[in-house]
């Protein structure tokens, strides 16, 4: 019996910094499958990229101390458990918030999952569908495959 693939998701921004800062409540079963490797994070260095640099907005640094985490942390965190893909061609679909197009159109390029709180991104959930892009704005919220495949198929 062949085994299932393992499924791909796409993360915004936010979501990481759910993740690796703020220990929002919705995030232990993500980081948890992530950690099993019963889902692969996929990701650009573009979105890498914009996550080190959000880590030094104003606003996010009082937070890192807070939670007692140096940008260094995430990016550590984000480098060791995400696969970083070549950046994926436009997908006909233009999101309004152009800074989102990214995640939109590595999602559809591979056909994942995309966790997002982002209102642009989630307002184009119906019309990703057709491209294979199961959009949510919780882990929870995802239809995942009863069985994924085995961290050996990776």
């Amino acid at each position: 019996m062949a085994l299932s693939p393992v499924p791909r998701i796409v993360l915004d921004t936010n979501i990481v910094l759910d993740l690796f800062i703020f220990a929002d409540p919705a995030t232990p079963a993500l980081h948890a499958a992530l950690e099993s490797k019963s889902l692969r994070w996929i990701a650009t260095q573009v979105m890498r990229d914009e996550l080190e640099r959000v880590l030094a907005y104003t606003h996010i640094v009082p937070r890192m101390v807070y939670y007692q985490v140096t940008a260094q942390d995430v990016l550590d965190r984000f480098d060791a458990l995400v696969q970083i893909l070549d950046v994926a061609p436009k997908v006909r679909l233009t999101c309004k918030d152009p800074d989102d197009q990214k995640f939109m159109d590595l999602a559809a390029a591979h056909q994942t999952l995309l966790l997002s709180k982002d209102k642009a991104l989630l307002s184009m959930a119906k019309r990703l569908r057709p491209f294979g892009v199961q959009t949510a704005k919780t882990f929870a919220a995802l239809s995942l495959p009863s069985s994924p495949a085995s961290p050996t198929t990776l």
